[in-house]
């Protein structure tokens, strides 16, 4: 369902003073508009601003006349005193259509779609539905949001997650940042929430999608427990500690509303007759009890770690997969400090941590750039796999670490790696691999100024590294192939001409970054999103689908309304 209203874009309000001086834009503008001839005897200007209700749509930062900083405002008006602004909008959208009206600056009339999942079912088609089996493999943002949305719709899906409950896993993966004890079936990768419960928990998206699914991701995160700035801040993030009460709350949602969910439970296979998928075979990672569980559909929400499961697909002739381009790098961290002068200046104005993005393209065609950028943050070992290493990034709320931090990473493709479905992920775990072997178990780190000139680091500088877990010093050029330190270092180099200090030679480096998104694709059919297989959904990230929490769920929403709509057909 569309719907319009007035937006007013291009409030800009220097910050410390934005509360008052929107709601005074806000009167001004619309006092503007009630001056066009079409809208005479139904709107009135108003004296006070308090007679005004709108709504912020957007708020970003401007920061080009710094140390002087702007918040920069979009706002939908929502009601004015004696007016009915449902009226004056159809007036002036029929107005623009014909021509006849040209509204004052920064003033356009905004459309909206409301998302609307495409089923809900009736008392008697509940009933049916209950003996149509849905599972959801894997309990990440894609795995969430289907199950979310087929419990909503009267479904009563079954989620099968590996790894353990968030609180569980919080503990088990602090274990392992003490100790280096790692649980390889519940890990920064592996258990609900997926690997985004210990990142930033950013949810800016470049997908497009006029349906309105990001809006309605945005929204559930804000109903079970985000703050709802994320509805309207340029680029939402919901920091790692709160997300895992999120995450909670929407367990314990689907749980109340018939969804089933089992942790510590693996799909160590699937059962297919006649190209129809009929059940998938478990094991409970803690007891190693095997059993079946029979099923209609499957939404295969995997992450992009779990590799086993990718070698059991690829055994089956009748899944097609491939591999797909993605990127390795280091983590690099710098203090936070240097990243906010760069963004704020002088600015003596209480400012959020800034943030960065920085790309370039190297003399051999290499794309760098920076990626899961971290303000205020931790670089956190995100192992899963004995005898390998791989690093994240991950930041609180508040992201009031010393340190700011992002993967620099370079693009490698088949061209890389090889042609063969594996051959990525063989190319991630060798990296893994060679990081492990690099520091004997701890995560790797060096100096800028030292990787730069191939020698391993003997001592700090102005950098403390902000890791989770034990670190230690190696060479990371000797993790990484030299076409991908060669990239990094003319990446670097570039970057400290974009900002100031970003090249310091006591910048720390740390690595290896390797997973950033799926080495492989599992196919499916772009109408039914089901594979060759029926019944069969690949889903979100591990899939080849997504690029991070938001669009992830928006996929997960995807695959349930196909589910949904398929399911509600064979009832009737």
């Amino acid at each position: 369902m569309t719907t319009y209203s007035i937006r007013i874009n291009q409030i800009k309000v220097e910050v410390n003073t934005e509360s008052a001086y929107v709601a005074k834009e806000v009167t001004k503008k619309f006092n503007e508009l009630c001056r066009i001839k079409a809208l005479k005897g139904v709107a009135s200007p108003v004296k006070s601003q308090d007679d005004i209700v709108y709504k912020i749509t957007k708020r970003s930062i401007d920061s080009r006349h710094k140390p002087r900083i702007y918040y920069v405002y979009s706002v939908d008006i929502e009601s004015v005193k004696g007016c009915d602004i449902s009226k004056i909008v159809a007036l002036l959208k029929s107005a623009i259509e014909k021509g006849n009206v040209k509204l004052p600056k920064d003033i356009i009339i905004a459309s909206d779609t409301k998302y609307e999942f495409p089923v809900v079912l009736n008392e008697k088609e509940l009933l049916l539905a209950s003996k149509k089996k849905v599972i959801i493999g894997g309990f990440g943002p894609a795995g969430i949001f289907a199950a979310l949305k087929l419990v909503r719709a009267g479904f009563c899906p079954i989620v099968l997650e590996r790894g353990q409950s968030v609180e569980e896993r919080t503990e088990t993966v602090n274990k392992f940042w003490e100790t280096g004890e790692l649980d390889i079936e519940s890990n920064v990768q592996f258990g609900e929430g997926g690997a985004g419960t210990f990142s930033d928990g950013k949810l800016n998206t470049m997908i497009k999608d006029p349906t309105g699914r990001i809006k309605e991701v945005l929204n559930e995160f804000v109903n079970f427990g985000a703050d709802s700035s994320i509805l309207y801040v340029n680029k939402p993030h919901i920091g790692t500690d709160v997300l895992a009460k999120v995450v909670k709350n929407i367990r314990e949602f689907i749980i109340a509303s018939g969804g089933e969910i089992y942790f510590n439970t693996k799909i160590t296979d699937l059962i297919i007759k006649e190209n129809v998928l009929k059940g998938v075979k478990i094991v409970n990672t803690r007891t190693k009890e095997e059993s079946e569980m029979c099923c209609d559909s499957l939404c295969l929400s995997i992450g992009h770690s779990a590799r086993d499961t990718f070698e059991m697909i690829n055994k089956k002739a009748n899944i097609g997969m491939e591999p797909k381009a993605f990127a390795v790098g280091l983590r690099i961290e710098h203090p936070q400090g240097l990243i906010d002068n760069n963004a704020y200046g002088d600015c003596e104005c209480v400012m959020p941590a800034a943030d960065y993005k920085v790309t370039c393209q190297t003399g051999k065609g290499r794309g760098v750039y920076s990626f899961c950028m971290c303000p205020g943050g931790y670089v956190v070992n995100a192992s899963s796999e004995q005898g390998r290493l791989a690093v994240n990034g991950m930041s609180y709320s508040k992201r009031d670490g010393d340190n700011a931090n992002s993967a620099l990473i370079v693009t490698v493709t088949p061209d890389d790696f090889g042609f063969d479905v594996l051959d990525g992920v063989h190319f991630q775990q060798e990296l893994e691999k060679s990081a492990y072997e690099a520091a004997k178990g701890a995560v790797p780190v060096q100096l800028l100024g030292d990787y730069c000139k191939n020698r391993k680091s003997t001592k700090l500088g102005r950098v403390t590294p902000g890791i989770k877990g034990q670190y230690d010093f190696a060479n990371l050029r000797e993790v990484l192939p030299e076409y991908i330190n060669e990239a990094i270092i003319e990446g670097v180099s570039h970057f400290g001409s974009m900002i100031k200090g970003f090249d310091m030679e006591d910048a720390v480096f740390s690595g290896v970054e390797s997973r950033t998104s799926s080495p492989v694709r599992i196919l499916r059919d772009a109408e039914s999103l089901q594979a060759s297989v029926k019944g069969l959904y690949p889903c979100g990230e591990g899939a080849g689908y997504a690029g991070g929490i938001t669009s992830a769920a928006v996929d997960g929403i995807k695959v349930a309304e196909k589910i949904a709509l398929n399911t509600h057909c064979s009832l009737s």
